[in-house]
């Protein structure tokens, strides 16, 4: 009897032994799904932000909790399913879906650089009586245009993902896109928060008595448009590097081998350097093919039509 009962006691600990090694191997799994998604999830770190800009104080919590729910119904409601239901009956389709959404990528990376050049940047649009939160119906439309606008990077975030699990099965592919959708969804709504609210915390500490607390009001005052700056010159590189490396990875993995070759005979060519170097040359090469295709696609979008209009007058 104590023989049958300790082998089922050792029968538990192996199963308990085999659940936690699959909660380890979907933990490992989201992060690594997580990371390859990091290009847009600072891209959407740098874009949410200008939603709520010229917004009241009170407001802008509001607003940004608002976006985010929106973004993780997004995430969970539409994307997932379409993504699980892709994966299983047509991932034959993933990779040039994927490499879809790099030139997307790209697109909007080169279009970035193309306003920063020209000095002609594009404003988020949204209505600027939205000041006092008297405004329901305006706010909400500013809302809805930023949901949107996540929808596109968040399917962008969903599908790299699933691209990193695609060799894992139906249950844990969902398991793990879930969790992505909600750790990056924190994530990225979670650190919006903190920026938007930066300069009303450091306008607070300039009241307090204290000098030392002034002056750090007063940095953080002073900081906040060189953050977001900052935060938006990382977010178009990161999106040409992704981009960029989508499309090769794509092109190699449809038969195309030479691009990504030479890419490759790149990266072996530099000391190792811990992979530091190689990793840099793979970066850098990833970018510049962001940047081509993307201005290639800019000057079809933008260059074009306006000369044709100019030729037509």
């Amino acid at each position: 009897m104590s023989g049958g009962l300790f082998a089922l006691l050792d029968d538990i600990a192996a199963l308990a032994r085999l659940a936690a090694a699959s909660i380890d191997d979907v933990g490992a799994a989201a992060g690594k799904a997580s990371i390859k998604a990091a290009g847009v999830v600072v891209d959407d770190t740098a874009v949410t932000p200008q939603y709520v800009s010229g917004v009241a104080a009170e407001r802008e919590l509001p607003i940004v909790k608002k976006i985010a729910i929106g973004s993780l119904r997004n995430k969970l409601v539409f994307i997932l399913p379409a993504a699980l239901v892709l994966s299983q009956f047509l991932p034959w389709l993933l990779t040039p879906l994927l490499m879809l959404g790099g030139a997307y990528l790209g697109y909007e990376g080169a279009e970035k650089v193309w306003e920063k050049l020209s000095g002609h940047g594009a404003e988020v649009e949204h209505p600027d009586v939205v000041t006092d939160g008297r405004h329901p119906d305006e706010e909400q439309d500013m809302v809805s245009g930023a949901i949107r606008t996540d929808f596109i990077l968040s399917t962008e975030i969903m599908v790299i993902a699933l691209n990193e699990v695609a060799d894992q099965g139906l249950v844990s592919r969902a398991i793990i896109l879930a969790i992505v959708a909600v750790g990056i969804t924190m994530l990225v709504y979670g650190v919006v928060a903190i920026i938007v609210k930066m300069d009303d915390v450091g306008l607070r500490l300039t009241q307090r008595t204290s000098a030392l607390a002034q002056r750090l009001g007063q940095g953080m005052v002073r900081a906040m448009p060189r953050v977001l700056a900052v935060i938006s010159v990382v977010g178009t590189a990161a999106m040409l590097w992704v981009g960029g490396h989508i499309l090769l990875v794509g092109l190699d993995e449809l038969g195309w081998h030479a691009a990504y070759a030479l890419v490759h005979h790149a990266e072996q060519s530099v000391p190792a350097w811990g992979g530091v170097l190689p990793w840099l040359v793979n970066t850098a090469a990833s970018a510049v093919a962001g940047l081509a295709v993307g201005a290639v696609l800019v000057a079809i979008m933008h260059l074009i039509p306006r000369r044709r209009g100019a030729a037509a007058h």
